[in-house]
């Protein structure tokens, strides 16, 4: 019984240190853009259409400004989830696909994928979803035209919260993907 619960546990850790997809990665189903956001959802992106001007590199004049422009999707560097949950939700739908485009039309760029949960569950058990989310974002990003060269994904569990209540709006907070650009 003993070897069993180490076993799991190695499984657990293992688990939470890849970057490659696992087989239980997230279903990206196939709606309609612009579903409405869920009133109180933080970083919600209400509109499934991505602005315009999404080009340009990271390092270069214009893609700095792209990438940091308010007013622009990729401005938006946040992926939330439910609770217990990896599915990319709807309303994010438009901004993964927006961060998806910049990477295929700037190739060189490269982004990590940070998963984060809220403190509820076990150490290991919140490394692995926070892969599970992170590697659902990156699958849905290559099918929109990243590369697996561009896009790391790496888990912090519930180690690095955004929110220190212990409360559903801090935990709501919590449970999120960033992307980080490199050389930002």
């Amino acid at each position: 019984m003993r070897r069993l619960i180490i076993g799991v546990f190695v499984v657990a850790i293992l688990a939470g240190c890849t970057s490659t997809p696992t087989q239980d990665a997230a279903p990206i189903e196939d709606r309609a853009p612009g579903a409405a956001a869920t009133p109180g959802t933080p970083g919600a992106v209400t509109s499934g259409v991505p602005p315009s001007g999404i080009t340009g590199t990271p390092g270069g004049p214009s893609g700095a400004s792209v990438l940091r422009d308010p007013n622009n999707i990729l401005s938006r560097r946040t992926i939330y989830f439910d609770y217990d949950s990896f599915a990319v939700r709807d309303e994010f739908r438009a901004l993964v696909s927006a961060h998806a485009k910049y990477l295929q039309s700037n190739r060189p760029t490269r982004v990590t994928l940070q998963g984060h949960t809220d403190e509820r569950g076990s150490r290991e058990y919140n490394i692995a979803l926070g892969q599970r989310r992170a590697d659902a974002v990156k699958n849905m990003m290559q099918l929109l035209g990243g590369t697996e060269v561009q896009i790391e994904t790496v888990s912090f569990g519930k180690e690095k919260p955004k929110a220190e209540g212990h409360d559903e709006a801090a935990w709501a907070q919590n449970r999120r993907v960033e992307i980080i650009y490199a050389g930002e």
